[in-house]
């Protein structure tokens, strides 16, 4: 799908500075940026690779800056940085088109010249090509300088003695190396002269409205001139590795094409195929993969979308991870240990092994799974980590540790726990009797696992029998969000237990708390976290890191959670036409903030702006699956 903005829109800053690009390389790297060309996030650039493939991501070519001049003229900056108080050069001034899918494209027009720029990002490997091409009538001269660095991309870079470690530069690359990494520039045709000089404070702008240091300091190793003709096109190479060739991939198919095939494409952005692991991208840029993020996005990216196959290498990867009857809640950037601080990422595994299962039942893959799932009803009916087991008077699943956010509403600053959910949440506990559902289907399907299959079905008939009585509460007529203790508050988790493939929600009840839901929580933009007339609602995603964590599950609405809504609504009340109304509106969402996305969330209030990761895996899995499974796509 190409996104395209026009001469108007890109010469408006508040327009193409807010819009973003991404060009993932399928391992973990990845370039990324906005329309107008301005670096707004410590995590824009043209390379950010994936060193230790999904993670250990690191910021190595920050940007390129450019002129252009005809002859005779003089130069014209046709790139943007910003820096304290003051914009240079301003290239997107002279921006008339830019366009994305497979590749980012830009088209300036300044001094009597024209120039094309495309980014290409090689896949499965660390590497990007930058194509500049005259595409005037007259002869220009091209001036690029490299501004690079060797860092996290969570982190910041500032000038320091040492840096670069080393550095060779040759007529045709330039190679320059820092923390054990290699940074191969490979500029052939081009009229080299070292520069080496430091580009002070640049300005960061998302990261100053995030309460974070904004500020980078950038190192331009040389600068590079060239003489094109009319037509003629040229291209640098930045690579971790030597010999790296020019990419260009093959031109996408130009047809008219449908929200199907637009979430499908954005679907292709968080597969991960890494020698260490098959996994999703919860988000671009700054998550990794996570536990809960990738099961729940799973039917969506995978399993729609053809890629069956991956689905079973990743659930079997995740399976080897699991320890005391849990998978990880994340993997961490750095280390060897993942994080298993979750209550429901291994119940949102059980039913993506049954889905997976569903839609092309695999013997082997089955019996594979069948024993991590033996281990996680053991392990949860004796009791694992965080205090999670099963409570023997009813057969429902308890959780809770002090400091510690185990459900998806997991926000926290400093030592406050924004939404701490102890006892027995109502998602976790529909999830937890639809993975007992799933245990016994697979048992039974397989033969053979007669004891498991009986344990199970026991297990999930004893917790259903008290699921209506402990969560229904008659006088707000909704589901209660926790019990023991209760929590009445009107949050969309009962949504949850009402979708899952096993259902454990009265029909009658579901309609009535979907009245409710639809009345107070739903928006255009996904569904708010918490009802605006309920006690600590907050309406706007706004602000320094600690009110944004502050508000994330106070009311900012989720876009991933539409998908749980859209299935109720067909199943309780067969409203498949409003279902699909609503989920229509995906077609905004993947052109209003990363385009080729769908962003993490959006404000509760209206005007709802997004905000958060502006490509978020389970906001597109969950539109996706959601379209085809219940309204049928196109």
């Amino acid at each position: 799908m190409r996104y395209r903005l026009e001469e108007q829109q890109c010469r408006n800053l508040a327009v193409s500075s807010v819009a973003e690009w991404l060009l993932p390389n399928g391992i973990g790297g990845y370039a990324m940026g906005t329309v107008s060309g301005l670096n707004t996030r410590r995590y824009h650039g043209h390379l950010i690779a994936a060193i230790t493939p999904p993670t250990g991501r690191m910021n190595l070519l920050a940007s390129i800056e450019a002129y252009v001049a005809a002859v005779g003229s003089n130069p014209v900056g046709i790139s943007t940085n910003q820096y304290p108080g003051t914009l240079y050069p301003d290239g997107y001034l002279y921006l008339t088109e830019f366009s994305v899918d497979q590749t980012a494209r830009w088209t300036w027009r300044a001094a009597g010249v024209e120039i094309h720029k495309e980014i290409a990002i090689q896949p499965d490997s660390n590497a990007v090509t930058v194509f500049y091409k005259n595409a005037g009538p007259v002869a220009c001269t091209l001036t690029l300088r490299p501004l690079v660095q060797h860092r996290d991309h969570h982190e910041n870079f500032h000038e320091h003695a040492g840096y670069p470690e080393s550095m060779q530069l040759d007529q045709h690359q330039t190679v320059l190396s820092s923390n054990g990494v290699s940074l191969y520039l490979i500029h052939a045709g081009a009229e080299e002269t070292p520069v080496q000089g430091w580009y002070y404070r640049i300005e960061h702008v998302r990261e100053l409205e995030r309460g974070l240091d904004p500020r980078d300091d950038l190192y331009c190793p040389c600068e590079l001139c060239y003489h094109l003709a009319p037509g003629q096109e040229v291209a640098i190479v930045a690579s971790t590795e030597p010999g790296a060739q020019p990419y260009r991939p093959a031109e996408p198919e130009t047809s008219d094409r449908v929200l199907t095939a637009a979430l499908k494409d954005a679907a292709g952005k968080f597969l991960i195929r890494a020698s260490q692991r098959t996994s999703l991208i919860a988000g671009y840029p700054w998550f990794t993969d996570w536990g809960r993020d990738t099961m729940i996005s799973l039917p969506g990216l995978l399993l729609h979308t053809g890629r069956v196959q991956e689905a079973r290498h990743l659930l079997a990867d995740y399976a080897t991870q699991m320890f005391q009857g849990l998978i990880p809640n994340r993997f961490v950037e750095n280390g060897e240990h993942p994080d298993y601080n979750t209550v429901d990422a291994t119940l949102w595994f059980a039913n993506a092994i049954y889905k997976t299962l569903a839609a092309e039942w695999h013997e082997p893959f089955a019996r594979q799974m069948i024993g991590s799932l033996q281990q996680m009803l053991e392990w949860h009916r004796k009791g694992t980590l965080f205090g999670i087991k099963v409570d023997e008077a009813d057969g429902l699943l308890t959780q809770g540790q002090d400091g510690v956010q185990l459900t998806w509403m997991d926000a926290k600053v400093g030592d406050w726990v924004v939404t701490p959910r102890r006892g027995k949440p109502v998602e976790i506990n529909g999830l937890w009797i639809n993975a007992l559902c799933c245990i016994e289907w697979i048992a039974e399907k397989l033969g053979g696992f007669d004891l498991l299959r009986q344990q199970a079905a026991d297990l999930s008939a004893r917790a259903e029998a008290h699921f209506e009585a402990k969560f229904w509460h008659e006088g707000r007529g909704h589901y209660l969000d926790t019990v023991d203790p209760d929590d009445g508050s009107l949050r969309p988790n009962q949504l949850i237990p009402m979708a899952l493939p096993f259902s454990c929600v009265h029909p009658d009840h579901a309609k009535r708390a979907l009245a409710v839901v639809t009345r107070h929580l739903v928006t255009p933009a996904g569904i708010r976290t918490l009802g605006p007339e309920e006690p600590g609602y907050r309406g706007r995603y706004t602000g320094p890191l600690s009110e944004l964590d502050a508000s994330y599950h106070q009311g900012t609405a989720w876009p991933w959670l539409m998908g749980s809504y859209a299935t109720a609504l067909v199943r309780y009340s067969d409203d498949r036409r409003e279902a699909k109304r609503c989920l229509r509106y995906a077609k905004i969402m993947l052109a209003d903030y990363g385009l080729g996305g769908i962003a993490e969330v959006y404000d509760g209030d209206e005007p709802q702006k997004p905000g958060g990761c502006p490509y978020q895996a389970w906001s597109v899995g969950e539109y996706l699956r959601a379209w085809i499974e219940d309204v049928g796509g196109d």
